[in-house]
């Protein structure tokens, strides 16, 4: 058995603190959907956010490691990244 001491590490902290929020969750629920790479706007505006919203969000999914954003001209395509659900998520209980 584990003690009490247990720390998360800081990425840890970051995916359930992205995760924390009504507006990013739906973000996440529709990029799981996609098949492949959308556009923050189309994501923005399915989703019903203003261009300034999105950039907050996206940075914030971004930085956790959940989604990965690619730019390609002037727009940023976003999938998710299921490698830091599977870490983070998927095994949260196992990591206590």
């Amino acid at each position: 058995m584990k003690d009490a001491s247990y720390v998360p590490d800081e990425q840890q902290l970051l995916v359930f603190k992205a995760l924390a929020d009504t507006v990013r969750l739906q973000i996440v629920a529709y990029l799981k959907q996609q098949p492949e790479a959308v556009t923050c706007g189309q994501v923005g505006q399915i989703i019903g956010i203003s261009k300034t919203a999105g950039s907050y969000h996206f940075k914030l999914l971004e930085t956790a490691g959940l989604i990965t954003v690619e730019k390609i001209a002037r727009e940023k395509y976003v999938t998710l990244n299921s490698k830091t659900f599977d870490r983070y998520v998927t095994n949260f209980y196992e990591l206590l």
